[in-house]
């Protein structure tokens, strides 16, 4: 293989490990959002942030075994993920319901950057699967951002 496409398998991978541990971060804090959501949306909030939590869980299997498939190695713990990760933590369990809509749209909004990385450096790198499955991943967090962004209003 020649350098080049040494250097854009490299990129690619670190993409891919990067898109798994947002996922990885996203999830836990769209589930300590769920679990910890207060006020008069309470109901609708609560059930928004499951569905969503689901459908990134759904992803991160998948973005894993692409690096496999790829013959990398994927994170191996959550401080990896920490390292790795554009996701800021979350501890504070009191913020109001708006600043949790908000923080997970703009988490959203990251996790579509990195996306759009690993559709850059699959096609960099010729990984024609996972060009194709990244239109996917992006499409959904597209939708995430479109369900936050328009319970803020």
């Amino acid at each position: 293989m020649a350098q080049s496409g040494d250097n854009s398998k490299k990129a690619l991978i670190a993409a891919l490990n990067g898109a798994l541990a947002d996922h990885l971060a996203l999830y836990l804090k769209t589930k300590n959002f769920h679990w910890h959501v207060a006020g008069s949306r309470f109901r609708d909030l609560h059930l928004m942030f499951d569905e969503q939590a689901v459908q990134i869980v759904g992803l991160v299997d998948i973005i894993g075994e692409r690096v496999r498939k790829n013959g990398e190695y994927t994170l191996t713990s959550i401080g990896s993920v920490g390292k790795t990760t554009n996701i800021a933590d979350q501890d504070d369990v009191t913020i109001t319901a708006d600043d949790m809509v908000r923080e997970l749209r703009d988490d959203n909004k990251k996790l579509l950057e990195r996306l759009k990385e690993v559709k850059e450096t699959s096609e960099e790198a010729g990984d024609n699967a996972t060009n194709g499955m990244v239109d996917d991943w992006i499409d959904q967090a597209e939708e995430r951002v479109w369900f936050l962004t328009q319970t803020l209003k």
